[in-house]
């Protein structure tokens, strides 16, 4: 299959290019970003051709995979399934509702297939944590914690991504502890009644009402102290406890070439759970929390 890049930060070239560039399965057709020499540059690392037009690669390609900021993506994601092509998107697919069903609706009509990448839901261990608490019942409690310090001086490579600072772990890790939760404790029951608060930096935690009936609560922050960072995800009912076994995520590239493979089973007609339809459920339950927030004063503090 030819897949084209859309996007040239540091994820498209961590990992979305590369994986592409390596999978046995893939031609990558070309690159396109929002500036031109930034493409041309990866372009050449990958050993492919830049394209200073979305529509001529497009024209080259069979499906294009997206390495841009969610309110980037989604109306170039719209514009792609508009041509016929397959799409392999990131999380969160859209940061508004409106968005997210806009492009729900342009997969459908174009019969395109998708799949976001939830990166845990691609990763060996925690896929497979997620598929055995499936297959047991009796859940009542679930909860997510997805901690980090990026913004308190870190060093990691997203720490100076404008999109993150602007809407903050909520929007960039919580799709990653929705990921992990709603397939074990199954959809949120009801949007009105989502609570979130507002804690230190950008940290919110918010409480959840599943349609099995268990409740389950979700911590994002990227402004914890880096001895309070933390990756967690655990289910407890009839069953015991049971945790999402450890992840550090040092090898970004291997569950991306997952997720290139699950795009391909689902063009051939078999698709995957983490679609763009799930992608939109994620986007309505964040955008659910993002409203029940406090509102905030100008110094930053809950009126």
């Amino acid at each position: 299959m030819r897949i084209g890049l859309l996007g040239t930060g540091p994820w498209a070239r961590r990992t979305h290019g590369p994986a592409l560039a390596a999978h046995p399965s893939v031609e990558l057709a070309g690159v396109w970003g929002r500036r031109p020499e930034a493409a041309r540059d990866l372009a050449d690392t990958l050993g492919t051709r830049a394209h200073d037009d979305v529509d001529a690669l497009l024209d080259d390609c069979d499906a294009v995979a997206i390495a841009l900021p969610p309110d980037v993506q989604a109306p170039l994601a719209v514009r792609a399934a508009g041509a016929g092509k397959h799409l392999l998107l990131d999380k969160p697919i859209a940061t508004s509702v409106e968005g997210a069903r806009e492009l729900v609706d342009a997969v459908t009509a174009a019969g395109v297939a998708s799949v976001v990448y939830f990166t845990l839901r691609f990763t060996d261990g925690p896929a497979r944590w997620v598929a055995e608490q499936q297959a047991a019942d009796g859940w009542w409690t679930g909860d997510a914690r997805w901690l980090s310090s990026i913004f308190a001086g870190g060093d990691s490579p997203y720490a100076a991504s404008p999109w993150r600072h602007d809407r903050g772990a909520l929007w960039d890790v919580g799709p990653h502890a929705l990921s992990m939760l709603l397939p074990v404790l199954g959809d949120v029951a009801d949007l009105d009644a989502v609570r979130g608060q507002a804690g230190p930096g950008d940290t919110v935690q918010f409480l959840l009402r599943h349609t099995s009936g268990a409740v389950s609560t979700v911590s994002t922050s990227h402004t914890v102290p880096e001895a309070a960072a933390e990756v967690l995800a655990e289910v407890r009912g009839e069953a015991g406890v049971s945790r999402m076994p450890a992840w550090h995520g040092n090898d970004p590239q291997l569950p991306f070439a997952n997720a290139v493979d699950a795009l391909l089973r689902a063009v051939d007609g078999e698709p995957h759970a983490c679609d763009v339809r799930f992608g939109a459920r994620v986007t309505e339950i964040l955008a659910a929390v993002e409203a029940s927030l406090p509102a905030k004063s100008p110094r930053g503090e809950s009126a």
